[in-house]
């Protein structure tokens, strides 16, 4: 295994696409053995990215080294080391779970008896066994995500890169998936992962926020809820959520409250204020003329959409 500490680290890096920048001259390290969140919106420059990270763009200016190798002059030295599962289900429907691992694994260039310790590991793994004789066009989403996981990692990659691996899927299933990889590097897989699922993310060690092409934020989540979070999060229960939303969107948008942000949560509502007791008063006001009740509230800790949003903003 490569010795160094950090898997990749990306320099100064920009793609171009004629006049259209696509990544603007971002940093970022990923470190051995953690989940590295990028997060964006779509178009951000996530795709973009990974495909710089595995050598399969040569980027415009600035560098990328993965796995302590120039990808954009020796690429082909990182592929058996690397696995990549994308958000497009890419395996071969027509043909079973077992005919499946056994192809991909021939790609990575298992052989013999290591092609099948491999597959059979890696069915164990992504909880698979008894499913083999099964045709992959017969599976439910989360069955088929866990077939392509189980793809990815057959040849015990060192850095494990997954674009929105999770979209689509049930929140149960999804779950499931997060368990998997979290049991991936207590043996020392490293994971980079893009998903708009905010509550993923939190489960990241570190994270980098993307917005057209460059990084807005990065750190640990507490570095990013310190370091970006403006102003206090104050949480309601009003008794009508979806409506409360809109008149306080409203009132901010008119000028009428000095607010920074207003999101839903389920039944909960989180406005993001910077004079809390002053803001208070003025929110409650707005929302009694429109005959809503407030409900109770609270200042929180920002979530990380919390904190996404904000960025974003």
């Amino acid at each position: 295994m490569t010795s160094t500490s950090e898997i990749v680290v990306a320099k100064d890096l920009v793609k171009r696409f004629g006049d259209f920048t696509a990544v603007d001259g971002i940093n970022f390290t990923v470190r051995r053995g953690e989940i590295f969140g990028f997060l964006g919106p779509n178009g951000s420059g996530k795709t973009t990215t990974i495909r710089m990270m595995l050598g399969l763009l040569r980027p415009t200016e600035g560098s990328v080294r993965t796995l302590d190798v120039d990808v954009s002059e020796e690429p082909e030295q990182i592929r058996p080391k690397i696995g990549y599962m994308s958000q497009k289900f890419s395996l071969y429907n027509d043909l079973t779970v077992s005919e499946n691992l056994r192809f991909y694994g021939r790609v990575y260039g298992l052989r013999n008896r290591e092609l099948l310790e491999g597959v059979k590991k890696a069915s164990k793994m992504a909880g698979l066994a008894g499913r083999e004789d099964e045709r992959t066009s017969d599976l439910s989403g989360g069955w088929r995500q866990r077939l392509a996981l189980a793809a990815a990692i057959m040849h015990d990659p060192e850095l494990l890169v997954l674009d929105e691996p999770t979209a689509g899927v049930d929140p149960v299933s999804r779950r499931v998936f997060w368990d998997l990889l979290y049991d991936l590097v207590v043996l020392d897989t490293t994971v980079f992962v893009t998903t708009h699922y905010m509550e993923e993310a939190e489960h990241c060690q570190r994270l980098a926020f993307i917005q057209s092409g460059k990084i807005i934020a990065a750190g640990t989540l507490h570095e990013i809820k310190e370091n970006v979070m403006e102003g206090q999060v104050l949480e309601l229960s009003p008794d009508d959520p979806d409506r409360a939303v809109s008149v306080l969107r409203s009132a901010r948008d008119t000028g009428r409250l000095q607010i920074k942000e207003i999101a839903l949560y389920g039944a909960l509502v989180h406005v993001v204020v910077d004079d809390p007791e002053k803001q208070y008063v003025e929110i409650v006001t707005e929302l009694g003329r429109a005959g809503i009740h407030p409900g109770s509230s609270s200042y929180v800790e920002p979530s990380l959409e919390d904190v996404f949003i904000s960025c974003m903003r």
